[in-house]
């Protein structure tokens, strides 16, 4: 049968991995858990044998893939995957899947938490402001995007998205009001979460030209990728965009001039923690066994991201 590489720098919950080991205990397949690991030597070595890798955040590059002659499938447990080497990937021919939703609730309550704390000046016993009555405008419409409308609609945002491969129509539907370009997202919110993949299009893209459009007192957050985000431009807003605020699931490589300078005005959490909940733990690594199952057993590629 199948052995599957579990590799995680890292690790799954306790729940979450025992669930895993379940899953593939059940369809009697061979698996191997390699966790907290510091020496990229030690993947190369678990991987060498391995047909199948599940993997949260752990590169995986033309290096892992030649050090894997076995390989069939990756599974990124979580939503983005640019983690993950897809032309190579390809060029081996590995599948590459990732499992999304199973993260979002997670992700949409950590922005919709940042968004309070840093509303309520980092809760430093001086008055802040409320969410509710404020705009709220979502770049991307996706799983994550969704809750979080939700849930600011439930707050009492007024709540607008840009998506250019969504139609208005859902987001309407969902009471969210549809903007028609990049550029109205910045000029309509009192708050901008960004939901996009990095890639060539979207890497740095968040730039000068979209922040000077921002209203001043406006906050952005990010728990998207820190790469979307051109960290000049981001330094500068804070400097010219009176009351600018920035939140981010990752910190910005420019963190500790920012801090120097607007210390108050910017909150990164020390890791990514996104999908650091004990449920999407346990959601995105049962999703990742059971689509390793499916694609040995039945050939379902349903969530190719390659």
């Amino acid at each position: 049968m199948p052995k599957v590489l579990i590799a995680t720098e890292k690790p799954f919950a306790a729940e979450a991995a025992a669930k895993i080991k379940a899953e593939l205990e059940t369809a009697k397949y061979e698996y191997s858990f390699l966790e907290s690991y510091t020496d990229v030597g030690d993947f190369h070595k678990a991987v060498a044998d391995a047909e199948a890798l599940i993997i949260r955040s752990d590169k995986v590059d033309e290096a892992v893939l030649n050090a894997a002659p076995k390989l069939k499938i990756v599974v990124r447990a979580g939503a983005g995957y640019d983690n993950v080497d897809l032309k190579s990937a390809t060029a081996h021919d590995v599948v590459v899947m990732n499992t999304p939703g199973q993260n979002s609730n997670a992700v949409a309550e950590l922005a919709i938490g940042m968004m309070i704390y840093m509303a309520r000046g980092k809760f430093n016993g001086k008055s802040g402001t409320e969410l509710a009555g404020k705009k709220l405008v979502l770049y991307g419409y996706g799983y994550i995007a969704r809750l979080v409308a939700r849930m600011a609609r439930g707050i009492g945002m007024e709540v607008y998205a840009y998506d250019p491969y969504i139609a208005s129509e859902v987001m309407s539907k969902e009471q969210v009001k549809p903007l028609s370009k990049v550029e109205d997202i910045f000029k309509t919110g009192d708050f901008v979460s960004l939901h996009i993949p990095a890639n060539s299009e979207t890497k740095k893209s968040i730039n000068w030209d979209l922040l000077s459009l921002l209203p001043n007192g406006a906050m952005l957050i990010n728990t998207a990728r820190k790469e979307v985000v051109d960290e000049e431009s981001l330094l500068k807003a804070f400097g010219e965009k009176k009351g600018f605020r920035y939140v981010s699931d990752v910190a910005p490589d420019n963190l500790a001039t920012i801090n120097e300078l607007y210390a108050d005005r910017i909150y990164c959490t020390p890791k990514k923690m996104g999908a650091q909940t004990e449920e999407a733990n346990t959601n995105a690594g049962i999703a990742a066994a059971k689509q390793i199952i499916s694609f040995f057993e039945k050939g379902d590629k349903t969530f190719k991201v390659n």
